[in-house]
């Protein structure tokens, strides 16, 4: 608490030498969050998914850690724009995040852990509208509104964005660097000379015209094998093929591994209240090395709304992607993407991607109670529709939202079941959130808001999700055996200022 107390006052501190000196004018926003989450049976079991332990690919199995179904989170982000005037801006963002009694919510020698995740300059290009933004800021590859994020890559990340109107509302061009890893920094551990970042370029087009937007874009990277993607980054298993371990040559071919990815969104409005949405992505990763480690596939998205009603707004949307084919050795047909992971609790837990359609209680993204959302399943590798009724409102400041999801796998189970034959339980592929093709989950959330003042709501969260038989050849008797319906009830309160 006394560390948190200093970083507070040296915050105030250099808030208001900023001002006296520099006449910079300083905005505050942010959000407050303290919610209790009931979640029973998370990956279907109540047991730990699996995850790396190192870089060398060593492995902790699912099944070695029984959940604790009740928790209390409690989250302070703060984010604070210091404003020079109408082109030149930093802002710096601090959060707090964790359950109460453990870390900093511990009442006894509590561990402080105040994490800056934003901290970025923007600026505007002296005489023009080109904007220019360096730093730890939010980046995301484009992806239809509808959907609550990008698929393949959603993070706050070292970056620079510029972004320059072309056709003044009309057309823009956005340019992007990404360096997601630099795991050795300055020298690497030996004279070897090993690539260990990863970085990213990304070009997109917005386009806007009346009742229609699209925003083609394209995405280029390039990783190092020498990358901590495993136990540090926690995403590699999105972007792997399972063929990197279970086919000899075990490892990578290259100090330098490619990736690309394309894709465009479109939204069409010119027939509102009919609205519709759609996504088509296509992407690679593993361009120049052996066949075994290339991961390639396509995704597609689409949803529908009406919006002319005033108690409810009814949804529908679709997904398909490929799937893993019966071979190991030919490498990955599923989509590479890029997936951290915060839905299914605090500890990594094999993670999923930002993408969600209706606040689904099985996909993680859009949910307001953050952690311990949802069941963190990838719809890559998968195909599924739903439905929502959203913004139903009977009674003032009261909304609720109910949302039916069903997924579909179209991964074959040779594959899958290869590879876990050789490795074990593994993070690649994790029974009930990567779903063969004879596999299938079913999803029911409700949710309800009560605004009791302005910027304060009253959330209740509620999720229950059934599995399909699991197959006791691919997962093994003892996880397929155990595996039974997951509900969470979610329930607490959200503050905005």
């Amino acid at each position: 608490m006394k560390r948190f107390v200093c970083i507070l006052a040296a915050v105030l501190m250099m808030t208001a030498a900023v001002r006296a000196q520099a006449a910079t004018e300083v905005r505050m926003t942010g959000d407050a969050l303290v919610y209790g989450n009931f979640f029973a049976n998370r990956n279907f079991t109540g047991w730990n998914s699996a995850k790396w332990i190192n870089e060398a690919g060593t492995i902790q199995g699912a099944g070695t850690k029984t959940e604790d179904r009740f928790e209390i989170w409690e989250r302070f982000r703060l984010r604070s724009d210091f404003i020079a005037n109408e082109a030149v801006k930093f802002r710096l963002g601090v959060l707090v995040e964790d359950t109460w009694g453990h870390g900093t919510f511990t009442a006894a020698n509590p561990t402080v852990a105040v994490e800056v995740y934003q901290a970025y300059l923007q600026f505007k290009w002296p005489g023009c509208d080109i904007q220019i933004s360096a730093g730890l800021q939010p980046a995301s590859i484009p992806q239809s509104s509808f959907f609550a994020g990008s698929i393949v890559f959603d993070e706050d990340v070292a970056s620079l964005i510029i972004s320059a109107p072309l056709i003044p509302d009309h057309l823009s061009l956005v340019l992007a660097y990404v360096r997601t890893i630099s795991s050795d920094r300055t020298y690497a551990p030996t004279t070897t000379s090993v690539y260990s970042n990863e970085e990213g370029y990304m070009l997109a087009l917005p386009i806007t015209i009346e009742g229609f937007k699209a925003t083609p874009w394209a995405l280029f990277g390039v990783g190092g094998k020498g990358g901590h993607y495993l136990s540090e980054a926690g995403w590699a298993e999105g972007l792997i093929s399972s063929g990197l371990f279970t086919v000899g040559p075990v490892g990578w071919k290259n100090n330098f591994i490619t990736a690309l990815w394309a894709g465009t969104t479109l939204e069409v409005t010119t027939f509102d209240p009919f609205k519709f949405y759609a996504d088509v992505i296509w992407g690679q990763h593993g361009m120049n090395e052996y066949r075994k480690n290339v991961r390639n596939g396509w995704f597609i998205d689409a949803a529908a709304e009406y919006t002319g009603l005033t108690m409810v707004t009814p949804q529908a949307f679709g997904f398909w992607s490929t799937g893993e084919d019966s071979s190991t050795r030919n490498g990955s047909e599923r989509m590479p993407n890029f997936f951290p992971g915060s839905g299914r609790g605090g500890e990594h837990n094999g993670g999923t991607q930002s993408w969600n359609a209706g606040n689904s209680f099985l996909f993680d993204g859009g949910q307001e109670l953050v952690k311990g959302s949802n069941m963190g399943i990838s719809p890559l590798g998968a195909w599924g529709f739903g439905a929502s009724l959203n913004n139903m409102s009977f009674l003032d400041q009261l909304t609720h939202r109910l949302t039916f999801a069903y997924v579909h796998g179209n991964n074959s189970a040779k594959a899958i079941r290869y590879a876990n034959f050789v490795l074990g339980s593994n993070p690649i592929f994790q029974m009930g959130r990567d779903l063969t093709d004879k596999e299938w989950v079913i999803g029911l959330n409700f949710d309800t808001k009560y605004m009791l003042y302005e910027n304060l709501a009253l959330i209740l969260e509620t999720g229950w999700a059934i599995p399909g038989e699991f197959q006791k050849n691919v997962w093994g008797r003892r996880l397929a055996n155990k595996a039974e319906d997951a509900w969470k009830v979610a329930f607490g309160l959200k503050y905005t200022f």
